[in-house]
């Protein structure tokens, strides 16, 4: 677990992470290069979960090595079973990363929601429902590894 006093905004106690799949921690279906590495520095402190509908079906095999769960949508749609799995988390106790429409809820839900544009670009609704948006996952992961930088860009 994390604690951060946030100026302005309160203190979060942070258990777990829940990232969106494709298009924020992998491009075509293919982990993008440094995110299993900072995953599983993360994995030391948070619970790690990765939540997907699987478009390209590699998720699983992907992950692997990640120490984390997978979890397959059973809805392709897929944004009210991720906002759904935030709140059986303790969405007080929760970071959401994700970049498309489909994950606008569970950004909305979770204590802080990042939205990441990468290389598949972010749904403005995604951008409009997170608490901060970066240019790609690694970065967004480094903002958990660096908690000042995080506490630097919300205090308020």
């Amino acid at each position: 677990m994390i604690s951060l006093q946030i100026p302005g905004r309160g203190e979060l106690h942070i258990k777990s992470v829940v990232l969106d799949y494709n298009g924020t921690i992998a491009l075509d279906g293919k982990l993008v290069h440094g995110v299993l590495e900072n995953l599983n520095n993360l994995a030391t402190i948070l619970d790690i979960y990765v939540i997907t509908a699987d478009t390209f079906g590699q998720a699983a095999a992907e992950c692997q090595s990640l120490n984390g769960k997978v979890v397959i949508l059973k809805n392709h749609l897929g944004a009210g079973e991720k906002e759904a799995f935030v709140a059986a988390l303790g969405a007080e106790n929760v970071i959401a990363l994700g970049n498309g429409a489909n994950d606008c809820l569970m950004l909305k839900k979770a204590a802080l929601g990042i939205a990441v544009i990468g290389h598949e670009g972010a749904s403005v609704k995604a951008v409009n429902s997170a608490d901060i948006v970066v240019k790609d996952i690694n970065e967004g992961l480094g903002l958990l590894l660096n908690l000042k930088r995080l506490k630097a860009t919300l205090r308020g």
